[in-house]
């Protein structure tokens, strides 16, 4: 299938799903290993303020292609629920950089892994 069939819902979908397991690793590399500690690191990265100001950080880096911008656009437009404790804005943005992760996950395993360094290189200042 070609990856522009994809619907940004699955790339969304898909993203999660990495993004979700790139931060647990990332901290369970790190030594972390009490599971309230893991929980509530994961946790500021996870969310979608964590994902909205990881987005920011990246693009204010200029991280991102062309291709990836129109894939978070892609992703942020297609959302239609706005849980009760979130905004719209962060959940938009969430949406669209989880839909980023899915698509780089497909496409180019290096620049991901490079998406990933770059968020954590910074430590709690990201978050």
């Amino acid at each position: 299938m070609n990856i522009k069939e994809y619907s940004s819902n699955s790339l969304s979908f898909i993203g999660d799903a990495v993004y979700t397991l790139e931060v647990r690793k990332h901290f369970v590399e790190s030594r972390y290993q009490a599971s309230k500690t893991l929980q509530s690191l994961c946790n500021k990265y996870n969310s979608a303020k964590g994902q909205t100001r990881a987005f920011n950080q990246l693009n204010e880096e200029n991280f991102f292609t062309v291709d990836e911008l129109e894939i978070f656009k892609r992703g942020r437009n297609h959302i239609t629920h706005i849980p009760k404790n979130g905004d719209r804005l962060s959940y938009e943005t969430a949406s669209g950089i989880e839909a980023i992760v899915g698509y780089l996950y497909l496409t180019d395993k290096e620049r991901l892994k490079l998406f990933f360094e770059k968020i954590f290189e910074k430590g709690d200042e990201n978050v």
